[in-house]
Order: structure tokens, then C-alpha cells, then sequence
């Protein structure tokens, strides 16, 4: 029995048709991923699908016994603790607790709270919310402080771990990860790949969609399609499908004007008046084959810097802070003109501040910082959104920033990042927030800058704005500096890695794949997630004593093998399903329903052995560890 079911679904906004139609059907276990480009409706779509907004036509119906979960838009406030906060997320549980303690209840209703609270683990319910606190950066001390002494962003964490501890049958995330860390999203991943409940997730992380769900929804042209696997599947067979329906269109075309020449030539003529109509009534037979509507590809182009002699910047024994607090101390760094550097790190541990040390947006308080006489650094940080003037239009910005700009030049450095005539002379009140994006890119690098500083540069911007961000930064001639929590962009534009940890900067020379294995362990060992002025540091995954009881060697064995085992299974299953998918009967249209089923099958697997992967290298790790 389906959780949810989208019955001919029509949605209408502000006079605007964003769903005519659309059916949508969501089985338990199954994880979709909700895709379509800014404003096409997915958040609208969920706002149906939990009654906040009713819908113009159609049905929405969700199982009677099933529960539902959401990340509520309000960040959570007032003084009661993080983890308590979490606690009463679960609604149920709170009530029957409330119940337990009350010296009114009857013993035989009594009776009954402690056996369903028995039900569904009420008493490890503390541990559970306080390991999903963990793996959102909250360390055990951080989660008995009050909400309010937090901001708004991590608050909103706060928020996300509530909808995850809900345990519902069906979890609806919006953009999850817009308020977190590299760590924590890559801590995400790991949580919603286990989850046993189904989920729809809207994002712009290909790499969060290609590991955490197994089918693609895509709302375009007011309706929504299934394609199983995830977002790299869901582009190749997207491609496919085009390039057959253009095929298809190609060939109908042709056989319409074989017909209509026929037609213009003889229709006049007596003798050949029947075949001429017989060739018309042919033409109006022929299939009605949609047009391919090309998408307008997003493009970004940045400013072609002036060369600069190695290094463009260096630092000797710098360290910086605030108000006489050093936050980073006793770094010897150096950035030259080809580099990529990706900054790791939790929040919190001073990505932001070595950021705008070398954007001269703060001194240093002692060594040497040098700097190329000539550097111009841009830099792009998404607290500069609030510093924009809402009645003012991107060009009345662009003006005052590069002041004796003719409005001509104005124009073509917006257009640069597709702010074309009409964006540019909208105020900003009236634009969204991938087009403010867009502007303080603009902004950013007016100046052709040879150092361009990205403090989390993709959170409004959709897929494909994402992907020109890659492809323009990929035919940047200068450095760039990136602060994101999306591992597949640090993956897809860094060639170097530092990691920000225990109050300094150092190379890491591994790849994200190794940072998650790090990442997992070092939790393991430690016992600390990667969070707030975590002081783990590089050594941290090997700083524990060697360990020669037998009894502590045993159980790390037992995981490594069954770990080794586990990835075996999966494996060997693997191969029998791409055997299966390499068998050309399998594309019969009659067998239509076992090829999707394959392939739903081997992107699952494909997901569930990189999770083995990294349970056996961490298990092997420990082990290793633990012995040495």
C-alpha cells in the first residue's frame, strides 16, 4: 500500500498554473528526490502535501496510519535545552510521558502509556536524539544550552534534527542542507542512506541526490515524471529521451513534407484529386510528436585577470582573532595563481575568519602577511546579501561599485551572470535569492580580482546555475578559495584540501571520499561529532593508546569482518543484477517492468556498497589502530 498518492494534482499561485494535472506516487521505503528548476513548485508541492496550502484540482492522500515529518520554517526558540527541544519533536512520546507522570492516570490506562512507550523505545529516545544532535555539530555540552543562545542558522539545525528524530514513515526535507557543513551534510548522507522510511528531498546537491535517493521526480511543464536511479541517471536517460523524440520528430517531418510536396504538386489537377486527398487525410494521421523545449542553459563567465609572479599571497607565523582572541595561530601558508583550495572544517572552527584574513577584511595580529603589489581579491559571502539596498536595482548597485562605468559596461558585467536587461532593472525586494546570488557574484569580481574567496557561493542557486558556477570557475585563470558544504562541488573545482581544525590550517591530503572515512572514525574513536571548536586535530583518528586487551580487539574483529562480508554479499549481488540489465531481452517492451526494477535495484546496491566501503575501511582503521 502507497504512503502517498498525487492524483491529477493542479496547483495554481498568484494567477500562475505550477501543476496541471500531476500524479506523483511515493511507496514506503522509497526515496525520491524532487527536482525542477527555481520556481517551477516543488516547495509550493509540499506545502499541499502536509494541507498548508490547498490544492485547485486533483487528490492528495496520505496513509491514515502513517506519520509525517517536515523541517519546520521557523527556527525553534526559547530556554529550554537543544536536546530537549528535540525531545518533545516527538509528539507522541511527550504526550504519553506526560501521561506516565501524572498521579490522575488510571492504572489501567497506565498500563497501557508504559507498554506503548515500551513500543517505541521511549527510553533510548535521549541517546537517539542526542546522537543526531552529534552528527549536526552539537557536541554533549553544547546540547544542554538553551536554544536561544543560538543563531538562526544553528538553529535551524536544531530544526532538522527534530524532523530526524520523528522517525516518520515519510520525511519531507526542503533544501537540508543550506544551514549546515561540509561535516554535518556529509553526516547527512550518511543518516538518510539508513533511513529506513521514505523521503522526499528537494536539493540542488547532485552529489546529495546521487547517494541518499533511488527514483527522480522532475516537475517541469506543470507535471511530474519518475525515473529511477539518481541525478546522474536521471540526466543520461533525460538526454536519451530527447535525443529519440528529436529523432522521432526529424523522421515525422520528413514524411509530412514527402506528403504535402505530393500534395501542392497535384491538388489542382483532376486526374490526381483523390491521391492528393488521400495524402492530406495521411498527413493529419500522422503522430503529433512534441517539440523538444531546450531549457536556456545557465552560463557565467568571469573576468579575465592580469598574471601575477608567485606566490600572489604568503603568510609566516600569522595568527588572527577578535579582540585580542586568537582564533587561528602560527600560520605559514602560500597561494599562487593555479590553485584551487577547498577549505575543511566544522563550523566554527574559523573557516570564515581565515577567509576574510586574506580578503583584508581583518589584520593580522602578529607575523607576516604578504601580499602581491598588484592583488585584487573578490570575494562572495552570503551574510553581503543583507547588505543590499532592497529599492535599489542590481544596476544602481553595480554603479556605485565601480563608479565612471558607462552603463553599457554596467550591464555586461551583470549579463555575466545572467542578469540580463530585465533582472538588472528589477529592485531587489522583487528578485530571488538565486538572482541576489547572481549579483553579488557581479559584485565580487568587477574588478577582474586574481583571488576569488567563495563563502558558501551556491545556496539559492539551482542545479544548473551550480553547474555554469563549475564550468566558469573551471576557465578561471586565477585562484580560488572555496568555503561550501556540497562535497561534489569541493570535488568538481578543488585541487587542493586544508583543513581548518585545532586553532590552525594544514594540508590534508586526502580526497572527500578519505575525509568521509576520517570523519566516521575520528566520531568513533573520540566520541565527539565534528563540531564547535573540536580539538581532534589531523592526529586525532591515531592518538588513542595502543590497546592489547583481547576483550576490545574481539568486537572491533567482529565488525571488521562482518563488515568484509557484508561488502562481499553486495558486491556478488551487483554483478548479478548488471548480468541481468547486460541481457538485451531485458529492454522488451513487455519486460518493461523488470528493466525499471533492475535498475531501481542496482542504483540501490551502488549506494549500499559505497556505505560498505567505508564501514570496512573505518572497521580496518580502528582495527589497525587499535594495534598498532
Amino acid at each position: 500500500m502507497s504512503l502517498l498518492t498525487l492524483t491529477g494534482v493542479t496547483i495554481r499561485m498568484a494567477g500562475r498554473t505550477l501543476l496541471n494535472g500531476a500524479d506523483l506516487t511515493v511507496d514506503p521505503g522509497r526515496r525520491i528526490g524532487l527536482v525542477g528548476r527555481n520556481g517551477a513548485g516543488k516547495s509550493t508541492l509540499f506545502k499541499a502535501i502536509t494541507g498548508i496550502l490547498p490544492i485547485d484540482g486533483g487528490d492528495i492522500r496520505f496513509s491514515s496510519r502513517a506519520r509525517m515529518a517536515q523541517v519546520k520554517q521557523e527556527a525553534p526558540s526559547g530556554p529550554q535545552s537543544l536536546l530537549d527541544t528535540v525531545l518533545e519533536g516527538d509528539e507522541e512520546r511527550s504526550a504519553l510521558m506526560a501521561e506516565a507522570d501524572d498521579p490522575t492516570t488510571e492504572p489501567m490506562r497506565l498500563a497501557e502509556v508504559h507498554d506503548r512507550l515500551h513500543a517505541i523505545g521511549a527510553d533510548a529516545a535521549p541517546a537517539r536524539a542526542a546522537t543526531i544532535l552529534a552528527g549536526l555539530g552539537f557536541d554533549a555540552t553544547t546540547q544542554q544550552r538553551p536554544v536561544d543562545e543560538f543563531s538562526g542558522g544553528w538553529r535551524m539545525r536544531v530544526a532538522l534534527a527534530t524532523a530526524l528524530f520523528a522517525n516518520p514513515d515519510l520525511l519531507l526535507l526542503d533544501e537540508p542542507t543550506n544551514h549546515l557543513d561540509l561535516e554535518a551534510t556529509l553526516w547527512l548522507e550518511t543518516w538518510l542512506a539508513k533511513f529506513p522510511g521514505a523521503c522526499l528531498l528537494i536539493s540542488h546537491d547532485r552529489g546529495l541526490l546521487d547517494r541518499c535517493v533511488d527514483s527522480i521526480a522532475h516537475l517541469d511543464q506543470m507535471k511530474i515524471s519518475l525515473t529511477p536511479g539518481g541525478y546522474d541517471e536521471f540526466v543520461r536517460i533525460r538526454t536519451e529521451r530527447a535525443m529519440q523524440q528529436t529523432k522521432m520528430a526529424e523522421k515525422v517531418a520528413d514524411q509530412k513534407a514527402h506528403l504535402q510536396s505530393f500534395v501542392d504538386r497535384f491538388k489542382a489537377k483532376a486526374s490526381k484529386a483523390k491521391q492528393a486527398q488521400a495524402r492530406i487525410k495521411a498527413i493529419a494521421k500522422l503522430p503529433q510528436i512534441e517539440s523538444v523545449i531546450e531549457d536556456h542553459v545557465t552560463k557565467f563567465n568571469f573576468p579575465e585577470p592580469a598574471q601575477m609572479s608567485p606566490p600572489i599571497l604568503s603568510m609566516e607565523q600569522v595568527s588572527c582573532g577578535y579582540d585580542g582572541n586568537a582564533i587561528l595561530k602560527n600560520l605559514s601558508l602560500r597561494i599562487d595563481m593555479d590553485d584551487r583550495i577547498a577549505l575543511l572544517g566544522a563550523n566554527g572552527n574559523g573557516k570564515s575568519t581565515l577567509a576574510k584574513l586574506i580578503a583584508g577584511r581583518m589584520e593580522a595580529m602578529n607575523g607576516q602577511l604578504r601580499r602581491g603589489p598588484k592583488l585584487r581579491v573578490g570575494y562572495f559571502a552570503q551574510h553581503q546579501e543583507e547588505e543590499l539596498i532592497d529599492h535599489e536595482t542590481p544596476i544602481d548597485h553595480m554603479q556605485r561599485a565601480i563608479p565612471g562605468a558607462t552603463l553599457q559596461q554596467v550591464r555586461a558585467q551583470l549579463a555575466r551572470f545572467g542578469l540580463d536587461a530585465d533582472r538588472a532593472s528589477n529592485q531587489v525586494s522583487a528578485c530571488s535569492g538565486g538572482e541576489k546570488a547572481r549579483l553579488l557574484l557581479a559584485l565580487a569580481t568587477r574588478d577582474a580580482p586574481q583571488l576569488l574567496i567563495l563563502d558558501e557561493p551556491t545556496n539559492h542557486l539551482d542545479i544548473d546555475a551550480k553547474d555554469a558556477l563549475v564550468r566558469a570557475l573551471g576557465n578561471f585563470s586565477g585562484a580560488v578559495l572555496l568555503i561550501t558544504h556540497d562535497p561534489n562541488l569541493v570535488e568538481l573545482v578543488a585541487d587542493q584540501l586544508w583543513l581548518v581544525s585545532d586553532g590552525t590550517v594544514k594540508n590534508y591530503d586526502g580526497d572527500m571520499d578519505e575525509y568521509r572515512v576520517y570523519l566516521s572514525e575520528r566520531a568513533r574513536i573520540t566520541g565527539r561529532p565534528a563540531g564547535r571548536g573540536d580539538a581532534t586535530g589531523m592526529g586525532g583518528k591515531h592518538s588513542k593508546k595502543p590497546v592489547d586487551n583481547k576483550a576490545v580487539l574481539a568486537p572491533l574483529r567482529k565488525t571488521a569482518k562482518a563488515a568484509e562480508q557484508k561488502l562481499a554479499k553486495l558486491s556478488e549481488e551487483q554483478k548479478k543484477v548488471e548480468d541481468i540489465l547486460g541481457n538485451p531481452a531485458i529492454y522488451q517492451p513487455h519486460r518493461m517492468a523488470d528493466m525499471i526494477t533492475a535498475k531501481t535495484r542496482l542504483s540501490d546496491l551502488k549506494r549500499e556498497i559505497k556505505s560498505a566501503e567505508a564501514e570496512w575501511l573505518a572497521a580496518e582503521e580502528a582495527l589497525e589502530a587499535a594495534t598498532a
